[in-house]
């Protein structure tokens, strides 16, 4: 390997892993605060309130991200005036896609949680006089986010991951970096190994922050020994 090229290279790799790392913290913020409503929304008995909850966890859990990116990035221009606005910016085309697609597998996520939750916590919280609302705001909810952890902290990975498709729309992340890299040097081992390497860093880093958090607020489901 030739470490030169890296060493060169290091504002240029910096400066991607800054860009994945504040694209996917802001699209997994604002995608949990959309799919928490539409998680809940999709368990109603209301068809005209889970019908479109279901429509939207199922375009965008069973259309590639990619696709759902070219179709904001390249298609909305034919159906709205983009000029001039933030749609022509290519960071806010691609977070738009990362929030829709995030919150569609976590909305799922916490309409599983939710579905799984122990009968005897929601009949406690109606024994206590709560209200449905009430039950949902202070038992139901808290408990569901509180389980969905594991499963929630895979949808953060697979985020991180699929973040790479921001370099084809010109965005510089760390794939896109690693691209510009291998086109100024002809060094595509060198190139990608070091972007694996920073996303590998990323992920080692998203598992031990879940598994502090599983540790602190899942400690009343461990077994009594």
């Amino acid at each position: 390997m030739d470490f030169s090229i890296l060493i060169e290279s290091w504002p240029l790799y910096l400066e991607g892993f800054y860009t994945t790392v504040w694209m996917v913290f802001v699209a997994l913020i604002i995608g949990l605060l959309i799919a928490i409503p539409i998680g809940i929304a999709r368990n109603s008995k209301l068809p005209v309130v889970s019908g479109p909850a279901w429509a939207f966890i199922y375009f965008f859990r069973g259309t590639p991200l990619l696709i759902q990116l070219y179709l904001i990035y390249y298609g909305l221009s034919q159906l709205i005036v983009v000029q001039d606005t933030l749609w022509q910016e290519a960071w806010f085309c691609a977070l738009v896609a990362f929030v829709l697609n995030t919150a569609a597998y976590t909305a799922e996520i916490i309409r599983g949680a939710i579905n799984s939750m122990p009968k005897g916590e929601i009949e406690a919280a109606k024994a206590y006089g709560m209200s449905t609302p009430q039950a949902f705001r202070r038992v139901i909810l808290p408990s569901s986010l509180r389980r969905a952890l594991p499963a929630y902290s895979n949808e953060v990975i697979f985020m991180v991951h699929g973040s790479a498709v921001a370099g084809i729309v010109t965005i510089v992340d760390l794939t896109g970096a690693a691209r510009i890299v291998n086109s100024r040097y002809y060094a595509p081992f060198e190139s990608f190994l070091f972007a694996g390497l920073c996303y590998m860093v990323l992920t080692f880093i998203i598992i031990w922050g879940f598994r502090k958090l599983e540790g602190h607020w899942m400690k009343h489901l461990r077994p009594l020994t």
